[in-house]
């Protein structure tokens, strides 16, 4: 009989299947804020110190970004090197951090906020004429020069930084002492006070004075707008 030369079957010499495909790994939720994406740290950084408006302490910055206190420091740091060459910067502040304006570009944002030209009654004149010419004087001094009650007038010109109060009075009562500012120097283009208008007063009331000491003011006022018209008045 022929040899059967046929090899039984044999588990071990069956062709073996491919191997399956590895299970695929769940996709790690989505968070804006990771560890291995510092880019979305440093842009949500960003985001979070120009919406504060103050400067932001380590610990909620910490807290916002997800991240440890640590870090914090080296991701301002990583932040300033993305904004090189750009208006803002990262600064300590207050024991904070905050996203400031580079001191490049301060003449812009001064002309935004800087105040809207604005005209002085003629009784703001004449009580910022009377305290710019006869300074240090009193609020009841003025009321005397100028006939009328001038609180309302010398509250307005104390709000917008033209005159200030430098003491008080030795006399009975002790009322404050006014006098200009350096705001009121810049506002009327003076260098200081010997700049102000040389005026010879007549020998007319005081109410008449300080109409004429009025006058001159308004006039120095317009020359120095049509010389600067950007330059705020008050």
């Amino acid at each position: 009989m022929p040899n059967d030369t046929s090899m039984p079957d044999d588990p071990t010499c069956t062709p073996s299947s491919p191997p399956a495909d590895p299970p695929q790994a769940e996709p790690p939720e989505a968070t804006a804020l990771t560890a291995s994406c510092p880019l979305d740290l440093l842009w949500g950084l960003q985001c979070i110190l120009f919406v504060a408006g103050e400067p932001l302490p380590v610990a909620r910055l910490s807290q916002a970004l997800g991240c440890d206190e640590l870090d914090v420091p080296q991701l301002c740091r990583d932040l300033n090197q993305k904004l090189e060459g750009q208006g803002l910067h990262v600064v300590q502040l207050a024991g904070g951090y905050a996203l400031a304006t580079r001191p490049d570009y301060a003449d812009y944002v001064q002309r935004l906020l800087e105040p809207e030209p604005e005209r002085l009654s003629v009784q703001a004149l004449e009580t910022l004429a009377i305290i710019a010419y006869r300074q240090p004087i009193t609020r009841p001094e003025i009321d005397a020069l100028r006939g009328v009650n001038s609180g309302g007038v010398v509250s307005s010109l104390l709000e917008k930084g033209l005159v200030r109060i430098t003491g008080r009075k030795d006399v009975p009562g002790r009322p404050f002492l006014l006098e200009t500012t350096a705001h009121f120097l810049s506002s009327f283009g003076l260098k200081d006070l010997s700049d102000l208008p040389r005026i010879d007063l007549p020998e007319v009331p005081t109410s008449a004075q300080s109409k004429l000491l009025g006058e001159a003011l308004e006039e120095l006022s317009e020359a120095v707008q049509e010389d600067e018209p950007s330059t705020p008045e008050a």
